[in-house]
């Protein structure tokens, strides 16, 4: 209990710092914000794209959830699959999107925030990833049934919570933050 109070409050932080610094922006970084100097990124383009990825990841595990559920085996290898095939596409483009920023995570309290928040969530996002590749593995060796598989729920639970984590994260700070 105390690790999931400690990282809430972790991640708690960095929001109250982004949000602190967008609606009260100091005189250190010109009164404005994002801060004066800094290009931010554009929502629309490599945000945008992981934004559908995640979505689409929801998506796969879901039907593989309905998969397990009604006992369609085959079905739930290939939902899991997809949904670990996109979240390594997605920790990809946001490592593509991380090199090709024009900021780095030292430009200020803008960087900082920026890789702090995207960069914790990413690092979820290979958690996920692993948990639920763990589940691929236990699924192709038939440990789950239609009514025993609380392991893949959980990571179905966890991988859910990624996904809307991503859509506070892309419209705090991609549209509203950038």
């Amino acid at each position: 209990m105390f690790i999931y109070c400690f990282w809430s409050y972790v991640f708690f932080s960095f929001f109250w710092g982004f949000f602190h610094s967008t609606l009260s922006p100091s005189v250190g970084i010109g009164c404005v914000w994002p801060p004066v100097g800094i290009t931010t990124l554009s929502a629309w383009g490599l945000p945008l794209w992981n934004t559908i990825i995640l979505l689409s990841s929801g998506v796969t595990i879901t039907c593989a959830h309905r998969a397990i559920l009604a006992g369609e085996r085959k079905a739930t290898i290939i939902g899991t699959l997809n949904t670990v095939g996109y979240g390594l596409l997605f920790s990809l483009i946001q490592a593509y999107e991380y090199n090709d920023a024009p900021f780095s995570i030292n430009d200020g309290i803008f960087g900082s925030l920026f890789f702090m928040l995207t960069g914790f969530h990413g690092f979820h996002v290979i958690v996920g990833s692993i948990f639920l590749l763990v589940c691929l593995h236990r699924q192709i060796n038939y440990h789950f049934t239609r009514r025993q598989h609380v392991g893949f729920e959980c990571g179905i639970w966890y991988w859910h919570f990624v996904d809307v984590v991503w859509l506070g994260l892309f419209i705090i700070v991609y549209i509203w933050g950038g």
